[in-house]
């Protein structure tokens, strides 16, 4: 079975058994050589498989049905756990900073073997192709714990390469000091991902409006599928991972009854959600009273 047909629990799942194997792999080639920079190669794993086991927990929470406690569902909870991933990075960038540090002034002799960067380049391997499928597997379920983790791993992945050039460097001319110094790349890296992860996901939690392109999209739709009304305006839209939440106010003629306004919005209300799965429409029917500036337009057969 392809990524693509697995569900969000699949492939949840799917990066705890991946995560584990790559800290696997990683944490082996850091005891054979006994490197920094493998140790925080390592270390980014580690918080890898965390945050794995967050967001198995959180999309399987963010499917829940709306409840009475939870009118509007469970969907921002991946945002939680993209946010609790984020700080787990930076802790792991400040954990390879004292390493490196300490390396650096108290000296350390590494043992830097092909082996170890063999079963390093298998590890990096291995995430490249994890991380394109959490990448697109985000994009598919519109879900940020994915998202974030499929730039982790991404992260991951161009760290590895990075340390093992590095290190391909140090076999190669002797100089040592390359090692801790690497992994105060490895760490300014991982740091730059995790600030970026936890910016991105509070700004879900305050109700970030739909990208410009959805938006382009739901004004394009209303424009062609609101015949009957005079006008559509205070669109407003909040994204809540999977969920895409939209209101706007339509106006009709005073003497249309309310059924006949009620078909308009069940047509609209259809067109958005056909277009837009998981698309969840709230429509305020106003008389012509209540005709605005800049509002829009439906375009009349």
């Amino acid at each position: 079975m392809g990524v693509s047909k697995l569900t969000a629990g699949q492939i949840a799942t799917g990066s705890i058994l991946v995560s584990v194997i790559v800290l696997l792999f990683k944490l082996v080639a850091w005891y054979i050589s006994g490197s920094i920079a493998l140790f925080s190669d390592a270390m980014e794993s580690l918080v890898n498989v965390s945050a794995a086991v967050l967001a198995w927990f959180a999309v399987r929470y963010a499917q829940r049905p709306a409840d009475e406690d939870h009118p509007f569902g469970h969907h921002k909870a991946e945002y939680f756990s993209a946010v609790a991933e984020g700080f787990l990075i930076i802790l792991a960038a400040v954990l390879i900073v004292e390493q490196a540090v300490e390396t650096i002034f108290n000296g350390a002799q590494a043992d830097w073997g092909g082996l170890a960067l063999l079963i390093n380049a298998v590890a990096m391997a291995a995430n490249l192709l994890w991380a394109r499928a959490l990448i697109q597997a985000g994009r598919r379920f519109s879900s940020p714990a994915f998202s974030a983790g499929g730039r982790h791993l991404m992260s991951d992945v161009w760290t590895s390469a990075g340390v093992l050039a590095g290190l391909l460097m140090v076999l190669a001319t002797g100089w040592s000091i390359l090692d801790p110094l690497l992994a105060l790349l490895v760490a300014a890296n991982i740091l730059r991902e995790g600030l970026r992860v936890v910016s991105e996901s509070v700004s879900g939690l305050m109700d970030r409006a739909a990208s410009e392109e959805e938006q382009a999209q739901i004004r394009d739709i209303i424009h062609t599928n609101a015949e009957g009304a005079l006008q559509v305006h205070g669109i407003k839209t909040r994204r809540a991972a999977q969920v895409l939440f939209v209101e706007f106010h339509m106006v009709v003629d005073g003497r249309m009854t309310v059924a006949e306004s009620h078909a308009i919005c069940d047509h609209l209300e259809a067109k958005l959600k056909s277009a837009l799965p998981g698309t969840e429409v709230t429509l305020h029917v106003e008389p012509e009273t209540k005709l605005e500036a800049g509002g829009i337009a439906p375009v009349a057969d």
